[in-house]
């Protein structure tokens, strides 16, 4: 027993090297001074200065961070609303039929995804630009809201709601007040996940995207094929620093909603009497 598992331990340990060796390869490089991949000559912080010097790609940022937040918050809502939904439909099959129509959704290539989006754009005369990615990112990541959102009401108990209901609350009571605590960790991580694919999606953003506006995915690829530069590198790093401070963001996030849940779940008593 002990010796699978530490053949399992070390396997983790294989997995996560070959996942993080070469972002920390890029990271270690993107302060050489040497200005290329092949030696590190010394430490410099030169291309992280180019980085915040360059107007047009701070504009690029501002750009994928304003197309990623407001993905996010509208995929959030439609994305809980669509679970909710889901969750209500009372014919077991009905219920699967239309979580499998979502689950497509996730496992279609990104390409198919893209070039679909880019033959809709062009047909109904969107120009292709801000709206054509915010919509086409709001597409994508309402399916990922779902699924994170749809396991947490599975958790939660019918009596709940139905307590809170004798209780005297209204619907939009038992919404608000018991349905959307108990599911608040769901939807953290729903925001997060389509924050998170939103800022790294490349693919589906490639193919709707025109000309006078990007983001940085794209933006990296087009500056990748012109050559090597260490200020990608440099950019890289400080997209891969803020995407894992956003991970341990929704760690600590979620470990507090949990709590919270915890200590509500058997309030409902509590919220009736308070609120005759």
């Amino acid at each position: 027993m002990k010796r699978s598992l530490k053949w399992s331990n070390i396997y983790l340990w294989l997995v996560f090297i070959i996942l993080y060796a070469p972002i920390l390869y890029l990271s270690y490089y993107s302060f050489n001074s040497g200005g290329s991949m092949h030696g590190f000559e010394g430490f410099t912080l030169e291309w992280y200065k180019e980085v915040f010097a360059d107007t047009r790609l701070l504009i690029i940022l501002l750009n994928t961070l304003v197309i990623a937040l407001f993905a996010s918050v509208i995929s959030t809502i439609l994305g809980v609303i669509g679970a909710i939904a889901i969750h209500h439909v009372r014919k077991r099959s009905n219920q699967s039929t239309l979580l499998s129509l979502n689950n497509v959704l996730i496992v279609s290539p990104d390409v198919i995804i893209g070039a679909s989006f880019l033959i809709l754009f062009t047909m109904i005369g969107i120009k292709l630009g801000f709206a054509s990615v915010l919509i086409s990112h709001i597409a994508f990541s309402v399916p990922i809201v779902v699924i994170m959102v749809l396991p947490r009401l599975e958790e939660m108990s019918p009596t709940l709601l139905d307590a809170a209901r004798d209780l005297g609350a209204t619907e939009w009571d038992v919404l608000t007040k018991v349905m959307l605590p108990f599911i608040k960790s769901g939807i953290f991580a729903g925001f997060f996940m389509a924050l998170t694919y939103s800022l790294d999606d490349f693919a589906v953003t490639f193919f709707v995207t025109g000309n006078g506006f990007t983001t940085l995915s794209v933006e990296i690829y087009s500056r990748a094929r012109q050559g090597v530069s260490l200020s990608i590198n440099a950019l890289s790093t400080l997209i891969f620093v803020f995407t894992m401070l956003l991970v341990v963001g929704y760690y600590f996030l979620n470990r507090r909603s949990r709590g919270q849940v915890s200590g509500r779940t058997g309030s409902g008593k509590e919220w009736g009497l308070a609120n005759k």
